[in-house]
């Protein structure tokens, strides 16, 4: 059976998708951007701040849907420029230290309200 999560915890999809979808024991996150969900504004000030909103925003709906990060088994990153690469890697190491999940990183032309970084993810429940 399909649940979708949505939470006071993760910012309202800009568009016509649910913030994340469960079905059986598999969660799809949609992209997230920097997206503040308490204030509704973009956290932008540098690229650091906006990885944090980020993975923030994915950290509330998988705990939300009942598990953790250690249930992320792939991530898709999206950067405006592969320029914030180092950065970004540092930040997402902070948030999957221990057995990260797989993943790409690519530049893209732009993004949803010009932000510099989207994270999708899948996570799987044991």
């Amino acid at each position: 059976m399909k649940k979708f999560i949505q939470i006071s915890g993760a910012p309202a999809p800009i568009g016509p998708y649910s913030q994340a979808v469960l079905i059986n024991n598999t969660l799809y996150v949609s992209g997230q951007i920097p997206l503040n969900p308490m204030t509704g504004n973009l956290e932008v000030e540098n690229v650091e701040i906006a990885a944090n909103r980020v993975l923030s925003n994915i950290k509330s709906l998988v705990e939300e849907a009942g598990m953790s990060l250690s249930n992320v088994v792939k991530c898709s990153i999206f950067l405006k420029s592969m320029d914030d690469f180092s950065i970004v890697n540092g930040v997402y190491g902070s948030y999957f230290s221990e057995n990260p999940p797989a993943r790409e990183t690519v530049q893209v032309a732009k993004l949803p309200m010009d932000v510099p970084i989207e994270i999708s993810c899948i996570a799987i429940a044991d």
